[in-house]
């Protein structure tokens, strides 16, 4: 489904309200629909203001912004076979691909002139080589001259150089 699409269920089901009870009302309503009597026995004895706050309380992230409420839609777009309790339906919805488009940055013009120097600049300083093994070096060295190392770190130095044991 296209998210035009699902931008349109999202504004038929919550309009512009940003209520967790609303979500609930929906989100229930959707579940009787799919579940059917599966659905009323999971929810259990409980009184039905206790159960729907605590279902209002895990989908509470979800019904600040268009973007949060396109993750109910597509929750219940995607239901699991087993009635899912409001953890699981809040983790369904955490699962939601988002929409949002990661922009490219707008195109910058580069004065010629300038790029030329900066990188005449780089060219003329060149990078220092470093010895990343430098310490297992050191480490030999210190056991030649006779100062105690211990078995283990001797022998990660001579794996570090490539010297057999």
């Amino acid at each position: 489904m296209k998210t035009d699409q699902i931008d349109n269920i999202v504004d038929a089901l919550f309009g512009g309200n940003d209520s967790s009870a609303a979500a609930v009302d929906h989100v229930f309503s959707a579940l009787l629909l799919a579940y059917g009597p599966a659905f009323t026995r999971s929810l259990g004895d409980a009184p039905e203001k206790e159960i729907k706050t605590f279902w209002g309380y895990q989908l509470s992230d979800f019904t600040h912004s268009l973007e949060a409420k396109r993750a109910i839609v597509w929750a219940l777009q995607n239901l699991p076979p087993k009635v899912p309790n409001a953890i699981e339906f809040k983790l369904l919805c955490r699962n939601a691909p988002s929409k949002q488009v990661l922009a490219l940055p707008a195109v910058v013009t580069v004065n010629p002139e300038i790029a030329a120097k900066v990188l005449e600049g780089l060219k003329s300083h060149p990078v220092a080589k470093i010895d990343h093994k430098a310490w297992a070096h050191r480490i030999l060295a210190d056991v030649k001259a006779g100062m105690k190392r211990s078995p283990a770190v001797v022998q990660m130095a001579k794996n570090a150089i490539g010297e057999a044991a």
